[in-house]
C-alpha cells in the first residue's frame, strides 16, 4: 500500500466528517495535529535500524490520561479567562504572561484525579541571564541525601511517605472493589439477566481510583516543586555544574534500591538543570560516574571496591579520613575539569 503523507491524510478530512458527524465536534486542526503524529511515528518506525521503535498502536479508550492537541490560535480575554476553539472561553490561572506571545500549540488533558490542564506551546524572548559567580562545583546523587555537593553541602531526598501509604490504602481498596465488581458482572451474564450491569455502572470502584490518583498526583507536584527550587538555587550559585551520566534503567534493576531511585526521580533533576543552564547562560557537565566513590580525591589512589554501607573510609596511601559521597562529588568536580579544559574552555576558580 501507498504512504500517505500528513497532507493527503488532511484531505481525506472532509470526506470522514460527512461520514462520521461527530468529528466536526472537535478542532479542526486537532484532527491535522494527529496525521501529523501518525505519519511521524510511522517514518520513525521504517526508518528505524536498531529494532527498538515498534509499530504505531491505536489509544486505548481506557487509558486514564485523555489528551488533544490543537495548533488553533488562542486568544487571552480578560486576566482569567482564554478562548479556545470549539470549548469557548475557559477560566484559566492568570493570563498575565500570555501578553505579547504567540501561542504555537495547546493541548487539553483530562488527568485521572478528575482536573483539566491546558499546556500551551508559545514563543517567548529569551529569559534574563544569571549574573556569573565564578564558582563551580560537583555533584553527587544518592538516596538517602539527594544531592551532595563538592563544598560539603547535602541536601535531603523528598520524602513523600505519607502521601505513599494514602495511596496504598486507597489502592487496596479499589482493587477489591473493581474485583467485586467483576464477579457482578459475569453473575449477571451468566443468569442471563434482562438487563445485565457493566462494569462502568459500578461507581465505588471509580471513586477510591479518583482517590488513589490525588495522593499520588499530590506526591508527584511536590516532588517536581522541590526539584525546581533545588535546580534554581544551584544555577544561580554556580557557573559551572558537574555531574554523575547514570543510566537510571540499569541502576533499576537493583529491586533492593528500584523503588528508592524511581522517587528520587535523577532523571528529572537532570534535564532540569540541563535547560536551566542552558536559559541563564551557566555550562553543565555530565562525566563518567566510574570509580568516582574508589579514588582518592587528595592523592588519587585507587582503592578497592567498598560496599553500599560503608559510608566512610580511609586512604590506604595518604590515610586521609573521607565521607563516601563528598569524595565522590570531589572526583566528579575533577573529571568534570578536565573535560571542560579538553575542549578548550577555562574553567573558572572558586
Amino acid at each position: 500500500l501507498p504512504f500517505l503523507g500528513k497532507f493527503k491524510l488532511n484531505y481525506l478530512l472532509k470526506p470522514l466528517k460527512k461520514e462520521y458527524p461527530f468529528l466536526k465536534n472537535s478542532d479542526s486542526s486537532s484532527l491535522q495535529v494527529v496525521n501529523e503524529f501518525l505519519t511521524q511515528s510511522w517514518k520513525n518506525f521504517f526508518q528505524d535500524k536498531s529494532g527498538q521503535i515498534g509499530k504505531p498502536r491505536f489509544h486505548s479508550r481506557k487509558y486514564l490520561k485523555k489528551s488533544y492537541t490543537g495548533k488553533s490560535i488562542i486568544k487571552t480575554a480578560g486576566k482569567r479567562y482564554l478562548k479556545i476553539p470549539k470549548l469557548g472561553y475557559v477560566k484559566t490561572s492568570k493570563t498575565g504572561v500570555l501578553q505579547n506571545t504567540k501561542v504555537k500549540r495547546y493541548t487539553v488533558v483530562l488527568e485521572p484525579t478528575g482536573k483539566y490542564y491546558l499546556s500551551l506551546q508559545a514563543e517567548i524572548p529569551e529569559p534574563e541571564k544569571y549574573s556569573l559567580t565564578d564558582k563551580q562545583v560537583g555533584i553527587d546523587v544518592g538516596v538517602a541525601d539527594f544531592a551532595i555537593l563538592s563544598n560539603e553541602l547535602k541536601y535531603p531526598s523528598f520524602n513523600s511517605s505519607y502521601f505513599e501509604k494514602k495511596a496504598k490504602i486507597w489502592q487496596k481498596k479499589y482493587s477489591r472493589r473493581r474485583h467485586l465488581a467483576k464477579l457482578l458482572v459475569l453473575q449477571d451474564r451468566n443468569k442471563s439477566v434482562l438487563c445485565p450491569r457493566s462494569l462502568e455502572s459500578f461507581t465505588n470502584w471509580q471513586k477510591t481510583q479518583k482517590s488513589k490518583a490525588k495522593c499520588q498526583a499530590k506526591a508527584a507536584n511536590q516532588r517536581r516543586d522541590y526539584l525546581h527550587k533545588l535546580t534554581t538555587h544551584l544555577v544561580k550559585q554556580y557557573d559551572v555544574i558537574a555531574i554523575e551520566d547514570l543510566k537510571t534503567k540499569n541502576l533499576q534493576k537493583n529491586h533492593h534500591l528500584a523503588k528508592s531511585i524511581a522517587n528520587a526521580s535523577w532523571r528529572m533533576f537532570r534535564q532540569m538543570l540541563e535547560y536551566k543552564c542552558e536559559w541563564y547562560g551557566k555550562k553543565l557537565i555530565a562525566v563518567d560516574p566510574k570509580n568516582t566513590s574508589r579514588i582518592c580525591s587528595k592523592c588519587g589512589y585507587n582503592s578497592s571496591a567498598k560496599p553500599l554501607e560503608i559510608r566512610e573510609w580511609t586512604c590506604s596511601k595518604c590515610q586521609t579520613k573521607h565521607d563516601r559521597d563528598i569524595n565522590a562529588a570531589v572526583n566528579i568536580l575533577h573529571k568534570g575539569s578536565t573535560k571542560l579544559n579538553g575542549q578548550g574552555l577555562a574553567m573558572v576558580t572558586s
